[in-house]
């Protein structure tokens, strides 16, 4: 890692907090802690952070209504929520807010240091390719892979750095199967059974992005993984 990444944890329990911000500073990253979401807002400013953690139970500004507004004004910037909510529901709209990833409690430092590499290491490969062009038309959709975006003649649609990127492994695999378990070990380093969760989640995501166009389909393979296909 060149430098030092600054991380932006907005967590209201000191204990976790303190767990969190030793065990990234021991691996070389910067971190700042906000205890509610208002304090988190203003530090999201000020500090510039590579990527945020946020905690869905704030006091003062919830963690949905903070990251809808970092999406606002940043489209791209990597977010981790943090939840001790269960149901799928409340995951679903964390990603539908944009989140990149989610983290239920109690969870597995060494898990969560994986996925803020993973989430790193996209966000700077997406810097280094700036001047390329990644532009996939999708029927009559436009997908830009570089400003996370599905646009129609209508609207655009947003996505998080995670559905761009599961997106583009489906395109670069179009009316092929892409591999489950490749899939995993190259968007989330691993393919246990949370990971697997967590990447139906975001095929679910994706779908409902796509649902609009006929002409484009994600279909489920059992046992096996995901195909995209054009008809």
């Amino acid at each position: 890692m060149i430098g030092k990444s600054q991380i932006l944890l907005i967590e209201d329990e000191p204990i976790l907090a303190s767990i969190i911000k030793e065990s990234l500073e021991s691996r070389g990253y910067e971190v700042a802690i906000a205890v509610n979401g208002i304090e988190g807002w203003s530090l999201f400013h000020s500090s510039k952070p590579a990527l945020c953690i946020v905690d869905v139970m704030l006091p003062k500004k919830d963690g949905f209504t903070l990251v809808r507004d970092i999406r606002t004004v940043d489209k791209r910037i990597p977010l981790i929520f943090l939840t001790a909510r269960t149901q799928a529901e409340d995951v679903l709209r964390g990603l539908e807010l944009g989140a990149d990833d989610y983290m239920k409690k109690p969870f597995s430092m060494e898990e969560l240091i994986l996925r803020i590499k993973a989430l790193l290491r996209r966000s700077e490969s997406q810097e280094d390719n700036l001047g390329a062009t990644l532009i996939y038309q999708l029927g009559k959709l436009r997908f830009d892979s570089h400003r996370l975006e599905i646009a129609s003649s209508e609207n655009t649609a947003y996505l998080s750095q995670r559905e761009s990127d599961l997106l583009l492994l489906l395109l670069q695999n179009k009316n092929n199967l892409l591999d489950r378990r490749s899939a995993l070990l190259k968007l989330w380093g691993e393919d246990n059974r949370f990971n697997a969760r967590s990447m139906d989640v975001y095929i679910t995501r994706l779908r409902k992005f796509l649902k609009h166009e006929p002409s484009i389909s994600i279909q489920s393979i059992r046992g096996q993984g995901y195909k995209l296909v054009e008809f």
